[in-house]
């Protein structure tokens, strides 16, 4: 009787990875690349538009980098400034930002970041044509990239964004950031053109407005996967992958400590704030990726080959996003132990929602129970 159990255990986890390796649209191939355009002359008006607290460390570089770009179309950059304490608006301003937007304390029901980025565009008296959503810790590093999303915008999408490049420097982040972006494209496959990106996202002013503005989305902690969706119950469409032209993050998380808080901002969010999805999320988990390794050492040899074969699909298909962030390649076979360490955090999302600190954000409280 117990070797039935493992063998059927086994063969669960065999079919799981089985199904992510080849019928979830393929996320793990990274694929979806916004490519470097043939340069051509634009008349695209863009508007970015960067919502910032307290970023004086950042916001230079990310503004001159927008400065930097080699646009043939017109490129204005805003920068809401969400009651800085630290001259985040003189130091966007020194680096060439257009104009600074003073926000003021956000009503109920908003989260900071879409007051700030609603402040930024409803105060703005040029009509672009896109708006370039943007955060304070973006540095575009190739001159290229808004070149890049303009044109696969002018292929026929409402919404493009790409996952940039998150810093993978510390040994913390090198273990631990790749893992982040293969669980985001797994939850939001590219090549179905579901989700968004919130770190770099163009959009149509005609499909911003037809949603409803910002103010569509105002409760949404993942406010990128929301905008997305309402994109697309639009009737629009949405692309999303990373990008050839170098785009990066420049925050740093350089504990393990800062990667968990940064889950664990938004996680139970993810799951609509539901007890019984974070039992079903924590279940799922445990069975995609823990019960493999046990499998391994259970003493049957064919649960033993089972759980080998899931846990080496499961290595082999992390691997390209493990090579893209340059981390060692024996990281790669690791993904169980990282997939434990997101569990953990996406726990403590759950016992900080229910503690009334949920989606803690320099100091402002996003997603609490009360």
């Amino acid at each position: 009787m117990g070797n039935l159990l493992w063998l059927s255990l086994g063969s669960v986890c065999a079919v799981i990875w089985i199904y992510l390796a080849c019928f979830r649209g393929v996320f793990w191939r990274l694929r979806e690349r916004l490519g470097t355009p043939i340069p051509t002359i634009s008349t695209a008006v863009v508007t970015a538009v960067i919502p910032a607290r307290d970023e004086a460390r950042l916001i230079t570089r990310v503004v001159t980098s927008l400065r930097a770009q080699r646009f043939g179309g017109s490129l204005r950059i805003v920068v809401a400034d969400d009651e800085s304490t630290d001259g985040t608006g003189a130091a966007a301003r020194a680096a060439g930002a257009d104009r600074i937007v003073p926000v003021t304390p956000r009503p109920p029901g908003w989260k900071g970041k879409l007051w700030a980025l609603s402040s930024g565009i409803s105060t703005e008296p040029h009509i672009p044509d896109y708006y370039l959503l943007t955060d304070a810790d973006i540095e575009y590093v190739s001159p290229l990239v808004l070149q890049s999303l303009v044109a696969k915008a002018a292929e026929g999408y409402d919404l493009v964004s790409v996952m940039v490049r998150l810093r993978c420097e510390s040994l913390a982040e090198r273990l631990l950031v790749p893992a982040f972006v293969f669980f985001f494209f797994k939850l939001y496959p590219p090549a179905w053109g579901t989700g968004a990106a919130g770190g770099c996202m163009l959009i149509r002013r005609e499909a911003l407005a037809r949603i409803g503005g910002i103010e569509s989305i105002r409760e949404a902690l993942i406010d990128d996967c929301a905008l997305a969706k309402r994109v697309r119950r639009s009737g629009g469409r949405v692309w999303l992958g990373i990008s050839e032209a170098e785009v990066h993050s420049i925050r740093e998380y350089g504990r393990a400590a800062e990667i968990r808080a940064m889950i664990a901002r938004s996680a139970f969010a993810q799951l609509h704030h539901s007890a019984l999805l974070l039992a079903g999320t924590m279940l799922g988990m445990l069975l995609t990726y823990i019960a493999p390794v046990a499998l391994v050492f259970s003493g049957d040899a064919g649960a033993t080959a089972l759980g080998l074969g899931a846990w080496t699909i499961s290595a082999a298909i992390f691997l390209p996003t493990v090579r893209m962030y340059g981390a060692p390649a024996w990281t790669a076979v690791c993904l169980p132990g990282i997939a434990l360490f997101y569990l953990v955090a996406t726990v403590e999302s759950a016992i900080d929602y229910w503690r009334g600190r949920g989606g803690l954000w320099k100091g402002r409280v996003q997603d609490s129970r009360g």
